[in-house]
């Protein structure tokens, strides 16, 4: 899949290991930089739809992060993206049709729970 960030400073935060690090912990740096190369390889989003998405726990947010997805990193926190398509691939019974999203952009880290 293609990646891109919703700012540069959040594109160099994941993609320099020692800046991650910094921002992120090593924990997260380290689960950061398996996901990242794990999204790289996809060819798309489905690999990535439950039930096949343990351990990362891929999935729909509702609520006012609708159209966003969430993946665990370590807890509490989340790597937050939206599929990077216009117009987004939608199935006909409704629902982000995952095996055609090919282009993600990363929003942020964040906890979503609080």
């Amino acid at each position: 899949m293609n990646i891109t960030f919703v700012t540069k400073k959040l594109e160099k935060q994941l993609n320099e290991k020692k800046s991650m690090v910094q921002s992120y912990g090593v924990i997260n740096a380290k689960k950061l930089g398996i996901l990242l190369q794990q999204f790289r390889a996809a060819p798309n989003l489905g690999i990535f739809a439950p039930p096949m998405s343990p351990p990362h726990r891929c999935h729909e947010l509702k609520g006012n992060r609708k159209g966003q997805l969430s993946v665990d990193l370590a807890d509490p926190y989340r790597l937050i993206f939206t599929p990077n398509h216009n117009p987004l691939p939608i199935r006909s019974e409704g629902g982000l049709e995952w095996g055609k999203v090919t282009n993600i952009e990363i929003v942020e880290i964040e906890d979503t729970h609080g």
